[in-house]
């Protein structure tokens, strides 16, 4: 593992040409009770780890555990289905419609998804009588193709990597009139991944509501970026300044260190990661702008050393996936960097474990 200081931290980057604009809302509106009230979402569990705590050399762990959100097995479910929710209550609120279950009927959604954004996606568009169109690359198991058919998607595949999907899912949004609905953002197409953020924003309510002490420490894993902005914005809001906040990514896809590097948005190309929820060239936007001002450190594993964290995880019965565990993995391959990280055998750490084990 290897970590660097966020140099920006407090002060963010600059707006440069070609750096997307916008805002995450900090501050839940009325749409917020109307997705509750629509899905029945209940708090995700926080695990207290005292016995992995031990082992690893520090005073208590504590982990978000989102394997089984909303049945979709991920963080993910509280993001596109809450991206969607807000415009359904949007058309109620304007009087067009007073049932939800059709508010947005005539309406298809569009996205790439080599994952659980897809199903939150078909999901959302399901409950809200929306049409749903996932593009995924040819390598794409079928098994999940076929988990997305099941929420009522329509699955197109195009391409053999993801960013061909995701072209071809661009291209045929704009041909057709339907809303493309990315994690993601840039320049031109902001609206819909701050909304994602928005929903995963819930995640850290309910943490400040479950954890029985601050945290001293928070890990998270990044690949474009929604779920660590989010989460360092509501860790920030909660425990201010008194947290320390350390980013994980791939090494093979170091896109938020090397745009933090470079004080602007950047590829950054490089082999395949076996962290495939995480493994993304290019950061999105707004989370590059929130985690610049927000993050204390940044740090690259391994695909072994989070392979090594999945099976020492199984071995205490908590199953995930390589890109599930990165965060923990960081802390789990800290020895001999507690200095650098400003850990101690009395640490109070956070932990995200964001996806159940693979189904296909």
């Amino acid at each position: 593992m290897k970590t660097f200081a966020n140099n920006w931290l407090g002060r963010g980057l600059e707006n440069t040409p070609g750096f997307a604009a916008g805002s995450i809302s900090q501050s839940p509106g009325p749409e917020r009770e109307f997705f509750a009230d629509v899905t029945g979402i209940e708090p995700s569990p926080l695990l207290n780890l005292s016995e992995l705590a031990l082992e690893l050399g520090v005073g208590a762990l504590y982990v978000k555990d989102e394997r089984n959100r909303l049945g979709l097995g991920s963080f993910k479910a509280l993001g596109a289905a809450y991206a969607i929710a807000k415009r359904a209550f949007a058309k109620i609120e304007a009087g067009e419609t007073s049932d939800p279950a059709t508010a947005l009927h005539g309406t298809t959604f569009v996205c790439a998804s080599a994952g659980n954004h897809g199903l939150s996606l078909a999901e959302g568009a399901r409950m809200f009588g929306a049409e749903a169109v996932v593009f995924v690359a040819e390598t794409v198991p079928e098994a999940f193709a076929d988990r997305l058919r099941g929420r009522g998607a329509r699955v197109v595949r195009a391409g053999a990597i993801y960013e061909t999907s995701m072209a071809e899912a661009e291209r045929q949004a704009l041909e057709h009139g339907w809303q493309l609905l990315s994690d993601s953002t840039w320049p031109g197409m902001t609206d819909p991944g701050r909304d994602v953020m928005e929903g995963y924003l819930i995640m850290g309510e309910e943490i400040e509501c479950q954890i029985p002490e601050p945290p001293t420490h928070v890990f998270l894993q990044a690949g474009v970026g929604g779920l660590a902005a989010a989460c360092a914005l509501s860790a920030r809001a909660s425990w201010g300044n008194d947290v320390t906040i350390t980013i994980v990514e791939p090494e093979a896809a170091p896109a938020l260190q090397a745009s933090i590097a470079a004080g602007k948005p950047v590829n950054a190309p490089g082999p395949v990661s076996t962290m495939g929820r995480l493994d993304c060239k290019e950061p999105s936007h707004l989370a590059l702008k929130y985690l610049a001002r927000q993050a204390n450190r940044f740090a690259t594993i391994t695909d072994r050393e989070a392979e090594e964290t999945v099976s020492w995880l199984k071995d205490h019965d908590l199953y995930t996936t390589p890109s599930g565990a990165a965060g923990l993995s960081a802390l789990h391959h800290a020895r001999g960097q507690f200095d650098e990280l400003g850990l101690t055998s009395g640490s109070r750490v956070l932990c995200y474990l964001s996806e159940g084990p693979e189904q296909g």
